[in-house]
């Protein structure tokens, strides 16, 4: 990622002094999910399993969403969970992150494979900057989906466009954010999401502060 792109979103030097790998196993929707994290100051924040994207996976489970056949991108994949668990449903899935996070996505995919094979084919991934160059990207999508990518209120404006142009085919936009005040993630809900979105609070964990919303272009 060159240019501004690199002040919107700059690299986390001293997040990981060390590097190390971590493999996790998660249940949802009755299957398992084996999930690496290379912690590493290269991935960041886009190294973990947060805690929205258990939650967005669960949000699917309890109100039955059908994702068979659908058309799925999501949008700061991390590790790939969110997108893995939705291609596992039968959903046609783009998963995409900066470049730095595209080979653990891979690597994720790849230790995730169903015995059976994937229902309508393994998860594409792909490099995707907001607001840079997300006009490469159809907008015929069914859902467009994103977990704790609310978190550097900068960026806000680059998310607002892409996910405008992914879903102006009419999908629906899933956020789940922890709404932690420092990044302002409910200005970005209240305020800045709202200015091109209708947005519904779908699910609301107040244990954890954990938010769900459902999002329509307007």
């Amino acid at each position: 990622m060159t240019g501004d792109a690199e002040h919107v979103f700059p690299a986390e030097d001293g997040l990981f002094e060390e590097t190390f790998g971590a493999e996790n196993t998660y249940r949802v929707h009755g299957l398992d999910f084996r999930i690496r994290q290379d912690y590493s100051a290269r991935l960041g924040v886009s190294a973990s399993v947060w805690d929205s994207a258990l939650h967005l996976c669960q949000y699917f489970e309890s109100e039955s969403l059908d994702l068979r056949g659908t058309r799925v991108i999501e949008l700061g994949g991390g590790t790939g969970l969110v997108g893995i668990v939705a291609a596992r449903l039968g959903a046609h899935v783009t998963i995409t992150d900066l470049p730095s996070a595209v080979s653990q996505i891979e690597r994720n995919i790849a230790g995730n494979v169903p015995l059976s094979g994937w229902p309508s084919g393994a998860p594409a991934v792909s490099a995707l900057s907001w607001g840079l160059d997300h006009r490469r990207f159809s907008s015929g999508w069914d859902f467009v989906l994103g977990a704790d990518i609310v978190y550097l209120p900068e960026s806000f404006p680059l998310l607002v466009d892409t996910l405008a142009h992914l879903s102006r085919d009419g999908a629906v936009v899933f956020l789940a954010s922890a709404m932690r005040r420092e990044h302002g993630a409910q200005d970005f809900y209240d305020r800045v999401l709202p200015q091109a979105f209708s947005v519904e609070l779908v699910q609301r964990d107040p244990e954890n502060n954990i938010n769900i919303y459902k999002a329509t272009l307007r």
